[in-house]
Protein backbone atom coordinates (compact mmCIF):
# COMPACT_ATOMS: atom_id res chain seq x y z
CA UNK A 1 0.00 0.00 0.00
CA UNK A 2 1.37 3.39 -1.45
CA UNK A 3 1.82 6.00 1.83
CA UNK A 4 -1.22 8.14 -0.09
CA UNK A 5 -3.31 5.04 0.39
CA UNK A 6 -2.31 4.80 3.62
CA UNK A 7 -3.26 8.09 5.20
CA UNK A 8 -6.39 7.82 2.96
CA UNK A 9 -7.40 4.38 4.77
CA UNK A 10 -6.45 5.98 8.00
CA UNK A 11 -8.75 9.21 7.20
CA UNK A 12 -11.85 6.76 6.56
CA UNK A 13 -11.28 4.74 10.02
CA UNK A 14 -10.80 8.19 12.17
CA UNK A 15 -14.41 9.13 10.18
CA UNK A 16 -15.94 5.97 10.52
CA UNK A 17 -14.92 6.14 14.57
CA UNK A 18 -16.47 10.06 14.54
CA UNK A 19 -19.28 9.20 12.44
CA UNK A 20 -20.22 5.94 15.05
CA UNK A 21 -19.88 8.63 17.90
CA UNK A 22 -22.07 10.89 16.17
CA UNK A 23 -24.73 8.13 15.99
CA UNK A 24 -24.44 6.64 19.25
CA UNK A 25 -24.78 10.42 20.95
CA UNK A 26 -27.81 11.30 18.83
CA UNK A 27 -29.42 8.02 20.10
CA UNK A 28 -28.45 8.86 23.68
CA UNK A 29 -30.16 12.51 22.93
CA UNK A 30 -33.51 10.83 21.04
CA UNK A 31 -33.88 8.67 24.24
CA UNK A 32 -33.43 12.15 26.52
CA UNK A 33 -36.21 13.91 24.78
CA UNK A 34 -38.51 11.24 25.07
CA UNK A 35 -37.71 10.24 28.85
CA UNK A 36 -37.89 14.14 29.69
CA UNK A 37 -41.47 14.64 28.34
CA UNK A 38 -42.20 10.87 29.95
CA UNK A 39 -41.36 12.14 32.90
CA UNK A 40 -43.08 15.95 33.42
CA UNK A 41 -46.63 13.64 32.17
CA UNK A 42 -46.01 10.90 34.49
CA UNK A 43 -45.04 12.83 37.51
CA UNK A 44 -42.21 10.33 37.50
CA UNK A 45 -39.26 12.18 39.52
CA UNK A 46 -36.76 8.82 38.84
CA UNK A 47 -36.93 9.20 35.35
CA UNK A 48 -36.17 12.64 35.16
CA UNK A 49 -33.54 11.95 37.44
CA UNK A 50 -32.26 9.58 34.89
CA UNK A 51 -32.37 12.23 32.25
CA UNK A 52 -30.00 14.53 34.67
CA UNK A 53 -27.68 11.63 35.13
CA UNK A 54 -27.56 11.21 31.58
CA UNK A 55 -26.80 14.38 30.65
CA UNK A 56 -23.34 13.95 31.20
CA UNK A 57 -22.23 11.04 28.88
CA UNK A 58 -24.06 13.28 26.20
CA UNK A 59 -21.48 16.12 27.19
CA UNK A 60 -18.44 13.96 27.17
CA UNK A 61 -18.97 12.65 23.85
CA UNK A 62 -19.22 16.04 22.19
CA UNK A 63 -15.82 16.74 24.18
CA UNK A 64 -14.46 13.37 22.41
CA UNK A 65 -16.18 14.49 18.96
CA UNK A 66 -14.35 18.04 19.13
CA UNK A 67 -11.20 16.22 20.50
CA UNK A 68 -11.37 13.45 17.84
CA UNK A 69 -12.17 16.16 14.60
CA UNK A 70 -9.00 18.56 15.76
CA UNK A 71 -7.17 15.20 15.87
CA UNK A 72 -8.22 14.15 12.01
CA UNK A 73 -7.37 18.09 10.94
CA UNK A 74 -3.97 18.38 12.45
CA UNK A 75 -2.77 14.85 11.35
CA UNK A 76 -4.48 14.10 8.17
CA UNK A 77 -4.50 17.49 6.33
CA UNK A 78 -7.75 16.78 5.00
CA UNK A 79 -8.35 18.30 1.44
CA UNK A 80 -11.68 20.78 0.79
CA UNK A 81 -14.04 18.65 0.83
CA UNK A 82 -13.27 16.20 3.94
CA UNK A 83 -12.71 19.61 5.46
CA UNK A 84 -16.11 20.40 5.54
CA UNK A 85 -17.15 16.87 6.27
CA UNK A 86 -15.00 17.44 9.49
CA UNK A 87 -16.73 20.52 10.66
CA UNK A 88 -19.88 19.88 10.14
CA UNK A 89 -19.76 16.95 12.31
CA UNK A 90 -18.29 19.53 14.83
CA UNK A 91 -21.45 21.75 14.52
CA UNK A 92 -23.40 18.27 14.43
CA UNK A 93 -22.11 17.33 17.81
CA UNK A 94 -22.85 20.96 19.21
CA UNK A 95 -26.41 20.67 18.15
CA UNK A 96 -27.07 17.41 19.74
CA UNK A 97 -25.02 18.70 22.86
CA UNK A 98 -27.78 21.96 23.40
CA UNK A 99 -30.83 19.57 22.60
CA UNK A 100 -29.53 16.98 25.43
CA UNK A 101 -29.34 20.29 27.72
CA UNK A 102 -32.79 21.05 26.73
CA UNK A 103 -34.11 18.01 27.29
CA UNK A 104 -32.03 17.97 31.74
CA UNK A 105 -33.72 21.29 31.75
CA UNK A 106 -37.03 20.03 31.39
CA UNK A 107 -36.26 17.31 33.59
CA UNK A 108 -35.28 19.42 36.28
CA UNK A 109 -38.52 21.37 36.29
CA UNK A 110 -40.37 17.79 36.71
CA UNK A 111 -39.95 17.69 40.55
CA UNK A 112 -41.40 20.85 41.24
CA UNK A 113 -44.09 20.93 38.54
CA UNK A 114 -44.90 17.38 40.48
CA UNK A 115 -45.75 19.02 43.75
CA UNK A 116 -48.72 21.32 41.86
CA UNK A 117 -52.00 20.95 40.40
CA UNK A 118 -51.89 19.84 36.82
CA UNK A 119 -52.54 22.53 34.47
CA UNK A 120 -55.55 21.54 31.73
CA UNK A 121 -53.09 18.75 29.35
CA UNK A 122 -50.19 21.43 29.59
CA UNK A 123 -48.07 18.49 29.96
CA UNK A 124 -49.79 16.21 27.27
CA UNK A 125 -49.30 19.09 24.65
CA UNK A 126 -45.76 19.30 25.49
CA UNK A 127 -45.19 15.86 25.08
CA UNK A 128 -46.65 15.55 21.85
CA UNK A 129 -44.68 19.05 21.23
CA UNK A 130 -41.80 16.78 22.01
CA UNK A 131 -42.17 13.90 20.10
CA UNK A 132 -42.50 16.31 16.72
CA UNK A 133 -38.82 17.71 17.88
CA UNK A 134 -37.44 13.65 18.07
CA UNK A 135 -39.10 12.72 15.12
CA UNK A 136 -37.23 15.68 13.50
CA UNK A 137 -34.09 14.71 15.32
CA UNK A 138 -34.23 11.59 13.87
CA UNK A 139 -34.72 12.24 10.34
CA UNK A 140 -31.95 15.00 10.63
CA UNK A 141 -29.49 12.01 11.73
CA UNK A 142 -30.98 10.05 8.90
CA UNK A 143 -30.38 12.91 6.48
CA UNK A 144 -26.79 13.30 8.11
CA UNK A 145 -26.26 9.38 7.13
CA UNK A 146 -27.77 9.05 4.02
CA UNK A 147 -26.53 12.79 2.48
CA UNK A 148 -30.22 13.14 1.48
CA UNK A 149 -30.80 16.40 1.16
CA UNK A 150 -34.44 16.16 0.40
CA UNK A 151 -35.05 14.79 3.78
CA UNK A 152 -33.38 17.70 5.58
CA UNK A 153 -35.38 19.97 3.89
CA UNK A 154 -38.17 18.33 4.92
CA UNK A 155 -37.06 18.58 8.51
CA UNK A 156 -36.30 22.44 8.19
CA UNK A 157 -39.83 22.83 6.78
CA UNK A 158 -41.21 20.96 9.66
CA UNK A 159 -39.86 23.31 11.85
CA UNK A 160 -42.73 26.04 11.24
CA UNK A 161 -45.53 23.32 12.79
CA UNK A 162 -43.39 23.06 16.25
CA UNK A 163 -43.57 26.88 16.36
CA UNK A 164 -46.79 26.84 15.74
CA UNK A 165 -47.53 24.18 18.58
CA UNK A 166 -45.25 26.58 21.27
CA UNK A 167 -47.40 29.52 20.06
CA UNK A 168 -50.85 27.84 20.77
CA UNK A 169 -49.16 26.86 23.80
CA UNK A 170 -47.95 30.56 24.95
CA UNK A 171 -51.52 31.51 24.07
CA UNK A 172 -53.04 29.19 26.65
CA UNK A 173 -50.71 29.84 29.37
CA UNK A 174 -51.27 33.39 29.43
CA UNK A 175 -55.04 32.83 29.56
CA UNK A 176 -54.50 30.05 32.33
CA UNK A 177 -52.96 32.77 33.89
CA UNK A 178 -55.30 35.69 33.26
CA UNK A 179 -58.30 33.44 34.30
CA UNK A 180 -56.49 32.13 38.07
CA UNK A 181 -53.15 33.68 39.43
CA UNK A 182 -52.59 30.17 41.78
CA UNK A 183 -51.38 29.13 37.89
CA UNK A 184 -48.98 31.28 37.21
CA UNK A 185 -46.31 29.55 38.79
CA UNK A 186 -46.67 26.02 37.46
CA UNK A 187 -47.50 28.14 33.71
CA UNK A 188 -44.28 29.67 34.08
CA UNK A 189 -42.08 26.36 34.58
CA UNK A 190 -44.76 25.14 31.84
CA UNK A 191 -43.69 27.70 29.96
CA UNK A 192 -39.99 27.58 30.00
CA UNK A 193 -39.95 23.91 29.34
CA UNK A 194 -42.31 24.52 25.77
CA UNK A 195 -39.44 27.27 24.82
CA UNK A 196 -36.85 24.75 25.36
CA UNK A 197 -38.79 22.02 22.54
CA UNK A 198 -38.98 25.00 20.66
CA UNK A 199 -35.49 25.91 21.13
CA UNK A 200 -34.89 22.09 20.22
CA UNK A 201 -36.93 22.04 16.71
CA UNK A 202 -34.25 25.12 15.74
CA UNK A 203 -31.04 22.85 16.64
CA UNK A 204 -32.61 20.21 14.63
CA UNK A 205 -33.24 22.21 11.99
CA UNK A 206 -29.37 23.31 12.05
CA UNK A 207 -28.99 20.05 11.51
CA UNK A 208 -30.33 19.54 8.78
CA UNK A 209 -28.94 22.74 7.65
CA UNK A 210 -24.79 21.63 8.13
CA UNK A 211 -25.91 18.20 5.56
CA UNK A 212 -27.46 20.62 2.98
CA UNK A 213 -23.97 22.35 3.13
CA UNK A 214 -22.32 19.09 3.45
CA UNK A 215 -23.54 18.12 0.12
CA UNK A 216 -23.77 21.01 -2.14
CA UNK A 217 -21.29 22.88 -0.44
CA UNK A 218 -23.24 25.83 0.59
CA UNK A 219 -26.09 26.75 2.84
CA UNK A 220 -30.02 26.74 2.02
CA UNK A 221 -30.77 29.65 -0.11
CA UNK A 222 -34.44 30.15 1.52
CA UNK A 223 -35.09 31.72 5.21
CA UNK A 224 -35.55 29.07 7.53
CA UNK A 225 -39.71 29.21 8.22
CA UNK A 226 -40.29 30.71 11.62
CA UNK A 227 -43.48 31.50 13.02
CA UNK A 228 -42.22 31.86 16.82
CA UNK A 229 -44.85 34.84 17.30
CA UNK A 230 -44.08 35.22 21.07
CA UNK A 231 -41.64 37.51 21.25
CA UNK A 232 -43.55 39.60 19.60
CA UNK A 233 -46.56 39.37 21.78
CA UNK A 234 -43.93 39.70 24.42
CA UNK A 235 -42.25 43.10 23.30
CA UNK A 236 -46.37 44.39 22.48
Amino acid sequence: MSDQNHIASAFDRDLEKIQAQIMKMGGLVEDAIRLAANSLETRDEALAAQVRAADCIIDTLEADINENAARVIALRAPTAVDLRMILSVMKISGNLERIGDYAKNMAKRTGVLSQMPPVNDSTGAIRRMARLAEEMLKDALDAYIRRDVALAAEVIARDEELDQMYNALFREFLTFMMEDPRNITACMHLHFIAKNVERMGDHCTSMAEQVIYLVNGRHPDEARPKADETSVQLKG
